[in-house]
Parts: structure tokens; C-alpha cells; sequence
């Protein structure tokens, strides 16, 4: 038997008028424990989030990634998987649990098989997996990236190094929604003067996030016309709060498709998060987590 331990990050995509493009690392984890066994089948457990819901066989989502990892490599399929999953990113709430899992397994198949696939090829494979790259690649490489498309159609990104005085605060709700649900509410036009308000916020959040995280620059960094008012109606609630909060002053956004809201704290803000937020939300303060996925072999620990 042979076995890998994989810890992939949870992420927040577009952190405001990034739309498909930014993305950031949270220090917040899900461990896979993948065997490669002798014996015919698959076997997965899971505890933590998830656990009693997704599929324990081949239509795990890490199972699948292993699967087109092995197949994208040239090599046999294994003829036994025996997965161990301990899930903590929520599941369906804007912080990037598919692209972890995805990751997790096409790290994994990577680590187990004879054949070769460089980080390029993984960063391809998780984006043709998961449909779009902003989440993919904060979720290998860490930090802060800015993710896009040549001209060829092949997924590209660039890690940047988030200030450490970067705080960003997660507040999830109970609820669900599906990042095909949220996509499906977007206009396919926008008006160039939007197109151009968030060029602009965009290049201004990267510098917040990199050099000038003050609140000031921040507030003004997320403001976004290109998406997040037009998700709005399938979660209210979550729009709601990011006026709420926006409205004294913390730079708020919703988190990928959401409906988890992202925050960024410092000491002048995080106060006036917890009065804005109530008791049907889970506020967790984070760091950025600045590796990203790790693999490690049990006994080389």
C-alpha cells in the first residue's frame, strides 16, 4: 500500500470587483488521507463537513479528480482507493470546497503514481475540473494570485504576497447556494462604465492587499459593479450584511459566489463586525495562508 497526506486551503474568489480573476488563501484546511490498496474498490470516510452527505464511492469529487489525474498521466487505474477526508470548509458557500477537493485528489494521484504531471499541468487539470481558475489557484499556490486565460485558452496565474496585516474575517451563514445557481443570474453585457469601475477597483485592491491594507483604501479597493448586485436577490441576506457592514465603514464583500460574506479586519474595524452580524452567522477571524496545498508522506513526518 502506499499513502499521501494532502491539505488543501479553503479560498475566497473575486474579493470584490476581481470578478474570475482574484483569489486568497484562507487558513482554513481539509485533510486527505489517500491509500492506493490492492484490493478491488473504493472506500472513502469523511468527518466534518460533508460527512452523512456526499457520495462515499466513485462519485466522490476527490475520487474523480484521482481518477483524471491517473488517466491524464497515461498510468493504470489503481485497483483499490481507500480515502480518509476531514472536511472543515463549509460545503456550497463561497470559499472554495470543490476546488480543494479537486486539488486534493490531482495532488494526490500525482504523489502515488509512477507517471509525471508537472505544476502546470495540475494548476490545467483542477481549472478544466473546476470550470474557472480563481479559486484553483490560491488553493495550490497560496497567498494572493491573479488568475486569467491566454490567448490559447490555457489557465495562467500570478502569486502575490498579501500584507501581513491582512485580516480577513469569514461570517457564514446556515444557508446553501450553488455557484452554478449564483452564475446563472448574471447578465451576458454589462455597461462599459462598469467594466471600467472595477478595472480600476481591481488594480486598487491589489495594492491594498499588498502594500496598504488601511481600511480607507480597502473600502473604497472592494466596491464592485459587475456581479454581487446582481446575485443579490438569490441571497438577501448576505447582501444585506455587506451593506450593513460596508455602511460603518469594515470592507466587505461576498465571498466567491457566496453566500459567506469576507471581511477584512484590522484593528480599527473589527470591532464593528460582530454588532452588524447576529446569531444566525458564523464569524471565524482568519490569516492568509500563504503556502497553499502541501503533500506529505505519513512517514516522512
Amino acid at each position: 500500500m502506499r499513502t499521501v497526506d494532502i491539505r488543501v486551503p479553503a479560498t475566497s474568489a473575486n474579493l470584490g470587483p476581481g470578478y474570475d480573476a482574484l483569489g486568497l488563501a484562507l487558513n482554513l484546511h481539509d485533510e486527505v488521507r489517500a491509500t492506493l490498496r490492492d484490493e478491488r474498490g473504493v472506500h472513502v470516510t469523511v468527518v466534518g463537513e460533508g460527512a452523512g452527505e456526499v457520495d462515499l464511492g466513485e462519485g466522490h469529487l476527490v475520487v474523480k479528480a484521482m481518477r483524471a489525474a491517473f488517466g491524464r498521466m497515461g498510468v493504470p487505474q489503481p485497483e483499490g482507493i481507500r480515502l480518509h477526508c476531514h472536511n472543515r470548509i463549509p460545503h456550497a458557500r463561497g470559499l472554495g470546497s470543490s476546488s480543494a477537493a479537486v486539488c486534493a485528489g490531482i495532488l494526490a494521484a500525482r504523489a502515488l503514481a509512477d507517471g509525471e504531471l508537472s505544476d502546470d499541468d495540475v494548476y490545467a487539470l483542477a481549472t478544466e475540473m473546476e470550470g474557472h481558475p480563481d479559486n484553483v489557484a490560491p488553493c495550490l499556490a497560496g497567498g494572493l494570485t491573479v488568475a486569467w486565460f491566454d490567448h490559447a485558452g490555457v489557465a495562467r496565474m500570478v502569486k502575490l504576497v498579501a500584507d501581513q496585516r491582512v485580516r480577513p474575517v469569514v461570517v457564514v451563514p446556515s444557508t446553501r447556494l450553488s455557484t452554478e445557481a449564483a452564475r446563472g443570474l448574471l447578465p451576458k453585457d454589462v455597461p462599459h462604465e462598469d467594466a471600467s469601475f472595477n478595472a480600476g477597483r481591481a488594480a486598487l485592491l491589489i495594492a491594498a492587499l499588498t502594500q496598504r491594507p488601511e481600511p480607507e483604501l480597502l473600502l473604497a479597493a472592494t466596491e464592485d459593479r459587475l456581479h454581487q448586485h446582481y446575485r443579490a436577490p438569490a441571497m438577501r441576506q448576505s447582501a444585506d450584511l455587506v451593506e450593513r457592514l460596508r455602511a460603518v465603514g469594515v470592507p466587505a464583500v461576498v465571498s466567491g459566489a457566496g453566500p459567506t460574506v469576507l471581511a477584512f479586519s484590522t484593528s480599527d474595524t473589527q470591532d464593528l463586525i460582530a454588532p452588524e452580524v447576529g446569531n444566525d452567522w458564523h464569524i471565524q477571524q482568519m490569516d492568509v495562508d500563504p503556502v497553499g496545498a502541501d503533500v506529505q508522506f505519513p512517514e516522512t513526518r
